[in-house]
């Protein structure tokens, strides 16, 4: 099935071009979102790509309370306002919380549920209302735990509430013992047998989780997350040979001094080379 976005004469589906949903994991300042946007979306029209700006406002699962979250709901939905206008690109945030729901739909032309709250009843009910009602898309992180085929239950209960509300499930990896995650490629097919387009968010699926002690955050040694950056590409690849219709990639001009999650973050620099290698793939399979 294909879904759209009127308002930017967008579509994601089988049959349309592969969606990019790529920025920032974090955001940390006005000035680096709008670089960081400006780029990505220039290499998106240049190769034909249908683009979306993500960046989280507000990182609200993190290792260690000392850890950077971003700039807080009214700051960073200001930020990505300004982002929005300046650019002329849909945007792409999560929250957290059922109370941002109406103001994050309000702004966010995709509004993103967190892995870890997929099964709050509460915030998946407040979301699909929202989205619903602003004609966006509901962006579904498969929780690390879940099986694809157990997200059915997700796409129910938003529906339920909010019967025309557009979803896409995204890949993120699954659990596999102590501080690890892998990702299983026969559930992006699995995933669509649902009705819906399916994303990979090649991300967050090569993170280490947890306070992993060999990854201390390089400012003030307190615990972070790990990754393992190179297998970002390796990842989106695989996916959209699998079939995803989308990928979601966070990027930074220095992915070393990320404020967050800077072991999974790809350097700006190599965009272009990932996007277009990408772009050839999806045509292959499509």
């Amino acid at each position: 099935m294909q879904m759209k976005l009127d308002k930017w004469n967008i579509a994601i589906g089988d049959g349309a071009p592969l969606v990019v949903m790529a920025g920032l994991n974090v955001l940390e300042d006005e000035a680096l979102a709008l670089e960081v946007c400006a780029e990505l979306k220039f290499i998106c029209a240049d190769l034909g790509l249908p683009y979306i700006f993500k960046a989280s406002f507000d990182k609200a699962n993190r290792s260690s309370v000392s850890s950077y979250r971003g700039p807080g709901e009214a700051d960073g939905l200001a930020m990505l306002t300004k982002v929005k206008a300046t650019h002329n690109v849909p945007i792409v945030t999560d929250l957290h919380t059922p109370a941002q729901a109406e103001p994050v739909a309000a702004i966010a032309d995709v509004v993103q549920l967190p892995a870890f709250l997929v099964r709050q009843t509460d915030l998946v009910v407040a979301a699909a209302k929202a989205v619903g009602a602003q004609q966006g898309w509901l962006h579904v992180k498969k929780a690390q735990f879940l099986a694809p085929w157990d997200c059915a239950n997700i796409i129910t209960k938003a529906r339920e509430v909010s019967p025309d509300v557009q979803i896409i499930l995204c890949e993120r990896g699954t659990s596999f013992g102590y501080n690890n995650l892998i990702v299983d490629m026969l559930g992006i097919a699995e995933m669509k047998k649902l009705g819906v387009p399916v994303t990979m968010d090649a991300t967050h699926a090569v993170q280490l989780p947890g306070a992993d002690p060999r990854t201390a955050h390089a400012q003030g040694g307190s615990a972070s997350t790990g990754g393992r950056r190179e297998g970002v590409p390796v990842l989106a690849k695989a996916a959209v040979a699998a079939g995803a219709n989308g990928v979601f990639l966070e990027f930074h001009p220095e992915p070393d001094s990320a404020l967050c999650d800077a072991p999974s973050c790809l350097p700006l620099s190599g965009a272009r080379d990932l996007l277009s290698q990408l772009k050839v793939l999806h045509e292959a399979v499509s």
